[in-house]
């Protein structure tokens, strides 16, 4: 164990030094899953044909994995191209996260950010370990934060009081409140788009539910003044900018005045009744419900009220936006013709079983779920084991406060052995309900709302 962490000592070091030569802000994952065969040049110095999945390893090349792997890459003229050494991809101790669930699924380690598969989300609340890790930039060290030191300033144009709170003085000065709240990652479900986007290419997993405590946003901002001109609410985190630049913010994002005003938007430092995970922002974080989760700023020390749209990293250009008029797929849209993400749409997800479930002939399934609509509440959902030629209904169960997601259930027959596809939609209380396939392209891949599905078959003792 000791001679294996040194070698992945190692290679952390030469990574680093490779990949700082084009400034360093991507990951090992990451690298490959945009360009595995230029990864592999940047990586180790290895050329490969894209036809034959086969290459050439220079001697820099074998040096370079031997360092990496600690060993000479034996019979290294057969290995694949585009490949991350099993020696490296699999390894518990480079990209376990801390306090995660093994399960999760890592989609890129720099910044760190990583999925739940759906059948681990099939708690009333998402515990802490299941989780999902959507981060821009890179967290403050563990080591470095004590949450009775910990502060909050609040200023910006809109401010009659400017101060700093101790987060020792929020929880003893302001009610606390306790609010289930879902958040859920613009981009869930963005491998699903073609053209493809850029960004982490997220299935179904960047969502979750969780009971928040903190103290109202608004409470806090009303201790502050407000005024007249008060339009919108941005935040800035402790989170360090990929590039290690200190005027650089890797996001800070914001919402308007009346969703900081509601009474769940919060200011929280609980999860479960437990303090918020580390990767989720401890010790300090805000929580919106129902709004993309890039609003809801983690490792918060200031929040800044303003006399206009919040102008931080990743609200202008295409960031979190969506064209203002649907497009044709593929189409190049102005950065003015980009509307900012606001409530999130309608969605469900099946939970049980695990995709590839396998029944007895007669067996009734026990299918269960969650469902959810961003601003609004779910009226309804259904489940097709024909490829949506026909639905029926599941049980809905009401939702424990607003932006919660609402627990459904339904029991499913099937008429003879084989193959099957279960499919699940959701309607909102406006009528709008989950398209079957991929809604409306966007240049970003946000908010595909596709029916979620799972495999089923019915087979003979």
């Amino acid at each position: 164990m000791e001679a294996l962490s040194r070698d992945y000592c190692r290679f952390k070091d030469y990574f680093t030094k490779r990949t700082s030569l084009k400034k360093q802000t991507k990951g090992l994952h990451q690298l490959y899953a945009e360009d595995p065969l230029r990864a592999d040049q940047l990586l180790w110095g290895r050329t490969s044909s894209p036809l034959t999945r086969r290459g050439f390893l220079r001697r820099s090349a074998r040096s370079a994995m031997a360092l990496a792997l600690g060993g000479p890459l034996v019979f290294g003229e057969h290995f694949p191209a585009g490949l991350i050494p099993a020696g490296l991809a699999h390894r518990e101790d480079d990209f376990a996260l801390p306090g995660k669930h093994p399960d999760l699924r890592v989609l890129n380690d720099r910044p760190i950010n990583a999925e739940t598969p759906p059948h681990l989300l099939d708690d009333e609340l998402t515990p802490g370990e299941l989780f999902f890790v959507r981060n821009n930039g890179l967290p403050p060290a563990i080591n470095t934060i004590d949450p009775q030191k910990w502060t909050l300033r609040i200023d910006g144009e809109a401010v009659r009081r400017p101060r700093t709170f101790s987060l020792p003085e929020l929880q003893a000065q302001f009610t606390h409140h306790r609010y289930q709240l879902t958040l859920e990652c613009g981009g869930n479900g963005r491998k699903e788009f073609n053209p493809p986007a850029k960004g982490n290419q997220w299935s179904t997993g960047a969502v979750g539910c969780a009971e928040w405590t903190g103290v109202r946003l608004r409470d806090v901002l009303r201790a502050v003044g407000l005024r007249d001109n008060a339009v919108y609410v941005g935040y800035y985190g402790k989170d360090m900018h990929l590039s290690g630049a200190p005027d650089k913010d890797p996001i800070s994002r914001g919402v308007p005045l009346a969703k900081a005003m509601q009474e769940e938007s919060l200011i929280a430092w609980a999860m479960n009744g437990q303090d918020l995970p580390w990767l989720n922002g401890y010790p300090l974080r805000l929580v919106f419900g129902g709004w993309p989760a890039s609003t809801s700023g983690k490792w918060l020390e200031r929040l800044v009220v303003r006399d206009r749209i919040h102008d931080g990293a990743k609200m202008n250009g295409q960031s979190y936006r969506v064209p203002c008029e649907p497009v044709a797929p593929g189409t190049k849209v102005p950065d003015d013709r980009m509307c900012i993400i606001e409530s999130m749409p309608v969605k469900s997800l099946i939970t049980h079983p695990k995709s590839g479930a396998l029944l007895r002939p007669g067996q009734v399934l026990q299918l269960r779920g969650h469902a959810w609509a961003g601003e609004l509440a779910v009226s309804a959902i259904e489940y097709s084991i024909d490829f949506g030629m026909t639905w029926r209904a599941g049980e809905l169960s009401p939702p424990a406060n607003r932006f919660a997601w609402q627990r459904w259930r339904a029991e499913v027959e099937f008429p003879q052995t084989g193959y099957y596809e279960v499919w699940a939609r959701a309607r909102d209380s406006e009528g709008r309900q989950q398209p079957m396939l991929l809604p409306g392209w966007n240049p970003k891949g946000y908010l595909n709302n596709a029916c979620h599905r799972i495999a089923v078959k019915v087979v003979e003792q």
